[in-house]
């Protein structure tokens, strides 16, 4: 008499695709750690996104990509809009960033990583590649804790109260940019820290969902739409608020918006608005940041950090994994 496990399909974005999509990533943050340090970040990303693509199109999936290297005429490769999978399996909306911080590959500095988001179908929200306004904050807060259109440093006050101390004892993320110095000076007004980054728009977000181990309290800034829908998969697998508003400041923009079924250019989106669904995110260290470790090569094993969370059940999962397999690397 034979015996076989069925999964019920509403844990078969868990139980089959958890260690999926760790695969994918992994294969792309090998691939582009390759070029660590040698100053080309268009190679280091294709490579990234080359070996994703592989990768995605042997899982049993039938994938859209949503969030993407582009629109279809601008990325030849994982394109918004692209079908990826063996076209078998449940239907998936995926968000892809196979190399955040290609600047942080190419000069081999901290915090560079691989990442991805898998969600049901048709519940990840289409955002063109624009700019996008955020405020970030982790688990634990009343709703409503921070505000997008509230200043910086009244941000920072209510998030100190909300957490019974000084606001001296937050510390906030924001992109090192000059666009952000009314940011920088309003935070700092209230006595709080900021914590610069040069690039990694997901990993910062990010930071805040942990801030015990992070020291980091809040994240806000402007920085990329995708990226905004990326990390707010995460958020959503752990906890934590956030609050997005896309910046269409131009006719095309706003165009470009309205074909991807944006019906409100001046909306503020939460995570339930970004992620409606059930929804997977990993991501594996590039190079050694604060958030996880790069690859390492060693004689005749590649050491890779990945973490992989899934929102139904809030697990978060560390995968630190040894490869002696070489080949399926495509090392040649």
């Amino acid at each position: 008499m034979s015996t076989h496990i069925s999964v019920p399909p509403q844990l078969l974005l868990e139980r089959i695709l958890t260690l999926e999509i760790v695969r994918v990533t992994e294969r792309a943050a090998v691939s582009s750690a390759r070029l660590r340090g040698h100053g080309n970040e268009k190679a280091a990303d294709q490579a990234a996104v080359d070996a994703m693509r592989r990768e995605l199109n042997k899982l049993p999936i039938e994938g859209t990509v949503v969030i993407g290297e582009g629109e279809r005429d601008e990325a030849p490769m994982l394109y918004i809009g692209e079908k990826v999978g063996m076209n078998a399996g449940p239907q998936v909306d995926i968000a892809v960033d196979p190399l955040e911080g290609t600047t942080l590959c190419a000069k081999n500095m901290p915090g560079a990583i691989a990442t991805m988001a898998m969600a049901d179908g048709g519940t990840l929200l289409h955002a063109p590649d624009v700019y996008m306004q955020k405020i970030a904050v982790g688990p634990g807060y009343a709703k409503g804790v921070v505000a997008l259109d509230a200043s910086p440093a009244d941000n920072v006050r209510r998030l100190a109260k909300a957490r019974g101390v000084d606001p001296s004892a937050i510390t906030v993320l924001v992109l090192d940019r000059p666009r952000h110095s009314d940011i920088i000076t309003g935070v700092r007004s209230t006595g709080a820290a900021v914590r610069l980054i040069t690039d990694g728009d997901v990993a910062g977000v990010i930071h805040c969902a942990d801030p015990d181990n992070t020291g980091v309290d809040m994240y806000i800034g402007t920085g990329g739409a995708p990226e905004g829908v990326l990390a707010a998969a995460a958020l959503r697998c752990i906890g934590g608020q956030m609050q997005c508003r896309l910046i269409l400041d131009t006719d095309e923009k706003r165009e470009r918006a309205r074909k991807m079924g944006v019906t409100d250019p001046r909306m503020i989106y939460g995570i339930e608005d970004m992620v409606r669904g059930d929804c997977l995110f990993a991501a594996t260290g590039v190079t050694t940041g604060s958030l996880l470790s790069g690859v390492k090569f060693r004689k005749d094993v590649i050491e890779t950090e990945t973490v992989v969370m899934r929102s139904v059940t809030g697990t978060v999962r560390y995968i630190k994994a040894e490869h002696r397999q070489l080949e399926k690397f495509h090392l040649d």
